[in-house]
C-alpha cells in the first residue's frame, strides 16, 4: 500500500516499487474535517485536485487506487491534538503527531489487515536493517535539503519491519526526472509548505473556530515578573516572536516563556532565548531496545535547525534532559527534539521544558 499524496514524491515512490516488481496499491486518506470548507488550490494534500491526480497518477502506472475515510481518526489524534498543544503554552507539530498516530499506526495496521506486506510513503528517509543484531534502523536521507527523518522518529522496530521508504537514496531533483520518464503528469507539480488543515494560511483563525471560549487575554510579563502590556491570548504568540507584541520598550523584545499558568507571556532580551539544558517527554529510541543512562549524540530542536552537539540522559517514565554543548535559541516547548548519531537516527521526544544550565 501506497500513500498517495497526489505530489510527485508519494507518486514517484509508487511507480519506483512498481517497477521493482511489488504488487502495489495506491490509498488517499480523506481526513478533511467535516465542518470545514474543503481546501482549494492544486498543492493541499486533502483538495479534490489532490485526490483526482493521485487517481490520474495510478491509472498511468496501472495499479488499485481507493480513498479512504481517516476522517474521525484524523480529528482526534491531530486536530484535538494540535488545539490542546497550543491552549497549554505549546507550539505543536501536526505532520510528527500524523505519522505517529495516523499514517505508520492506523493506516499500516489496515495495510496488514489487508494482507499487503509494506506500507510505503515518499518520505526522504532511509529504512536499514542489521542483520547481526536483528533490527532496523532509521538513517536520513541521501538529500540533505530534503531530509525527512526528523518526522519519522517514533518508528517502532514493528513499523520498520513493514515500512518501505523508496525515495531515501534520491535527491528531489533525480525524483523529478523520474517522474517525468515515468510520464506522471505531477513531475512539476509544487510542494505543499502548510499544514493541510490550515486553509486561510493562518493557524490563529483556524484556532478562534474551534477554541475561541478557551482563550483568553491576559498580561504580558518581563522576566522580572512586571507587568508591561496585554496579550489577545496564549496559543496566538510563540518563543522568539518579535513582532506584533504591541509593546513601546525602546529595545527589540522577543516572547522567551509562555506561562499557561498565569496565562501570561513573558518577554525579555535576545539573549535570554538562549538556553542549554531542555527536558524532553514521550521519548521513542530506534537505536536501542533499552537505552543507556548516558550518550553523545547531536540534536535538532526544529525541522529547520542545525544539528548541534549535545549528551543525552534518559529517565524514567518516557522522559530525557538533553544538555548542549553550547546555548540554543528559542527552545520551543511543543516542538520535536531529535537525536542523531551521524547518519542514524537515535530517537526523539517532545520537548516539555528549557533550563539556562543544569
Amino acid at each position: 500500500m501506497v500513500a498517495m499524496s497526489g505530489g510527485v514524491d508519494s507518486s514517484t515512490a509508487a511507480a519506483l516499487l512498481k517497477e521493482a516488481g511489488y504488487e502495489v496499491i495506491g490509498v488517499t486518506l480523506n481526513q478533511w474535517p467535516e465542518d470545514l470548507p474543503p481546501p482549494q488550490g492544486e498543492t493541499g494534500c486533502c483538495s479534490l485536485s489532490a485526490v483526482e491526480d493521485a487517481r490520474r497518477v495510478a491509472g498511468i502506472l496501472d495499479i488499485p487506487y481507493y480513498v479512504l475515510n481517516f476522517r474521525d481518526v484524523f480529528e482526534r489524534e491531530v486536530i484535538d491534538y494540535f488545539v490542546a498543544s497550543y491552549l497549554k503554552g505549546e507550539t505543536p507539530n501536526p505532520c510528527i503527531v500524523c505519522n505517529r498516530k495516523v499514517r505508520f499506526d492506523v493506516l499500516l495496521k489496515k495495510a496488514r489487515a489487508l494482507g499487503m506486506d509494506y506500507l510505503a510513503t515518499g518520505h526522504y528517509a532511509r529504512r536499514l536493517y542489521d542483520a547481526e543484531g536483528d533490527r532496523y534502523f532509521l538513517a536520513k536521507g541521501r538529500d540533505r535539503e530534503k531530509d525527512q527523518s526528523y518526522f519519522l522518529y517514533s518508528f517502532t522496530q514493528e513499523q520498520l519491519a513493514h515500512t518501505l521508504l523508496p525515495l531515501g537514496d534520491y535527491t528531489k531533483r533525480e525524483v523529478r526526472e523520474l517522474a517525468q520518464k515515468y510520464g506522471l503528469p505531477v513531475a512539476q507539480k509544487a510542494e505543499s509548505q502548510d499544514i493541510c488543515f490550515i486553509t486561510e494560511g493562518d493557524y490563529r483563525h483556524f484556532l478562534r473556530t474551534r477554541a475561541a471560549r478557551d482563550i483568553k487575554p491576559g498580561p504580558i510579563l518581563d522576566t522580572e515578573g512586571r507587568i508591561i502590556g496585554r496579550h489577545e491570548g496564549l496559543p496566538y504568540y510563540t518563543i522568539g516572536q518579535r513582532r506584533g507584541l504591541g509593546l513601546a520598550m525602546g529595545k527589540p523584545c522577543f516572547v522567551v516563556a509562555l506561562d499557561p499558568e498565569r496565562n501570561a507571556v513573558v518577554v525579555g532580551d535576545k539573549e535570554d532565548l538562549e538556553q542549554r539544558v531542555l527536558y524532553a517527554r514521550d521519548n521513542n529510541y530506534i537505536l536501542w531496545e533499552k537505552p543507556p543512562t548516558r550518550v553523545r549524540i547531536t540534536a535538532k530542536i526544529r525541522y529547520r535547525a542545525p544539528e548541534a552537539a549535545a549528551t543525552l540522559y534518559p529517565m524514567e517514565g518516557g522522559r530525557a534532559r538533553v544538555e548542549f554543548d553550547e546555548p540554543q535559541r528559542a527552545i520551543t516547548p511543543g516542538q520535536a527534539v531529535v537525536y542523531y548519531q551521524g547518519e542514524l537516527v537515535v530517537g526523539g521526544g517532545t520537548i516539555e521544558a528549557v533550563s539556562a544550565r543544569e
